[in-house]
């Protein structure tokens, strides 16, 4: 029998003796804070961070070019693993714009393909050493330069030891140049990288005055637009005279694996071929050896090598509708400042305020040099010599690419925006205070 008797109350339902009152949350666990000048377990140094990093961004970006450069020699028996693994590392060196010193010449004509993978592993670079070393977020300039520079000399020694890796199969390359070169490719594409993840970059865009980041944004655009239009022409180019380029790949009588082989390499050289193409566009032109060149206006070239890129080049000078492939920069351009009004004047509309014609045509103008200072970057990496004697200039010149590019770009850019505003609807004016009265 219970105790309780009914002349007694029952014992309310609680809590027990001891226990937590419910719905109250348990206390947080106190962690030690970090001694002045001791270490975080979670950071890693950033020499074995940046080495870790350096030697993995070599590595991703070695190992396509060494399957695709020892692809025809492993399955053919023309070769040995070492011999593609020496082919390989002298396509990755030239990647980088380091000029190889060959029997036949020096060769210098850098896929840019290779050279954009390579940035883009740098860059990632950048961002692992900046999480390692616990800089993510801190906003230190001071902090995303070291990371940046660790990067290179990490990098730089890499380059090093392929140099002198290339030089013991007869491929002549210097170490002091590979390692320089190394440097100077990893510092910047590590220092974005860097940027980004310590969050400079974002304060750096903050305290940059809106007209000038607009400008730097419409003139990437603008280099962009006109990069791609460039890559369909070549394209189309190309697939024109698409039966010239199979006949080259199937004489060189490699079988399938070394066919496919020497597309791939084609495709590694694709994006100087879109370099080729945007100066063809601009005007200047371009050269596939000494005393050539193809424009517009003249196409004069002599004997060509059997290269399947080679077989888009046009015959001769632009006539009837071909012209029309004139208009495509300044179309481009105006796209470009299209772009860049909509945006300016979206923002105002949430504002309910109107774009001023200075705070419109000063980006515009500016993106002309932004573009411009790109375009003549990527003409000048397009270019380079491919053995001695004729072939010995082969691209672009940048400073005539450079200069029709900013004034193309500058006057496209501000025609397409000035065109966007006047054709667009003016903002409803805000709506005026009234006095408002409480009814009776």
């Amino acid at each position: 029998m219970s105790r309780v008797t009914p002349d007694q109350p029952r014992p309310a339902a609680g809590p027990t003796t001891g226990a937590r009152p419910r719905g109250r949350a348990r206390p947080a666990a106190r962690v030690p804070a970090p001694r002045p000048g001791e270490p975080s377990r979670s950071r890693a140094p950033l020499p074995v961070a940046a080495g870790v990093a350096a030697l993995w961004a070599a590595l991703t970006s070695l190992l396509p070019v060494v399957v695709v450069l020892g692809l025809a020699q492993l399955t053919e028996d023309a070769g040995s693993l070492g011999g593609a693994l020496r082919a390989g590392l002298a396509g990755w060196l030239l990647g980088h714009g380091v000029p190889l010193q060959t029997a036949a010449g020096p060769l210098g004509l850098a896929p840019l393909a290779l050279s954009v993978l390579v940035v883009w592993r740098l860059t990632r670079a950048g961002v692992h050493v900046s999480r390692a070393v616990g800089a993510r977020g801190a906003g230190s300039p001071r902090q995303a330069l070291a990371v940046a520079v660790a990067v290179a000399i990490g990098y730089a020694l890499v380059g090093a030891l392929a140099a002198v890796a290339v030089g013991t199969g007869g491929v002549r390359v210097s170490p002091v140049t590979a390692a320089a070169t190394f440097a100077a490719f990893a510092a910047p594409a590590a220092l974005v990288g860097a940027l980004r993840t310590t969050g400079v970059w974002a304060l750096l865009a903050r305290r940059c005055p809106p007209a000038v980041r607009d400008g730097l944004r419409a003139g990437l655009v603008a280099a962009l637009l006109l990069f791609g239009a460039s890559a369909g022409a070549a394209g189309l180019a190309v697939a024109t005279g698409g039966g010239d380029a199979a006949d080259m790949i199937g004489a060189y009588r490699t079988g399938v694996a070394g066919q496919a082989g020497i597309t791939l390499v084609s495709l590694a050289y694709a994006p100087n071929a879109a370099a080729w193409s945007a100066s063809y566009l601009l005007g200047p032109g371009f050269a596939v050896g000494t005393d050539t060149a193809v424009r517009t206006s003249e196409v004069s070239v002599g004997a060509l090598p059997a290269v399947p890129l080679l077989a888009g080049l046009p015959r001769g000078p632009v006539d009837g509708l071909g012209a029309g492939l004139l208009a495509v920069p300044v179309l481009v351009a105006m796209a470009a400042g299209w772009l860049l009004a909509r945006r300016l004047l979206r923002a105002a509309a949430e504002d309910r305020a109107e774009v001023g014609w200075s705070a419109l045509l000063v980006p515009a103008v500016l993106a002309g040099p932004v573009a411009g200072v790109l375009l003549g970057l990527v003409a000048a990496a397009s270019g380079g010599p491919l053995g001695g004697g004729r072939l010995a200039e082969i691209g672009p010149a940048p400073w005539p690419v450079a200069a029709v590019a900013t004034l193309v770009v500058a006057v496209g850019t501000a025609l397409g925006a000035a065109a966007t505003r006047t054709l667009a609807p003016r903002p409803a004016p805000p709506p005026s205070p009234r006095a408002t009265t409480t009814p009776r």
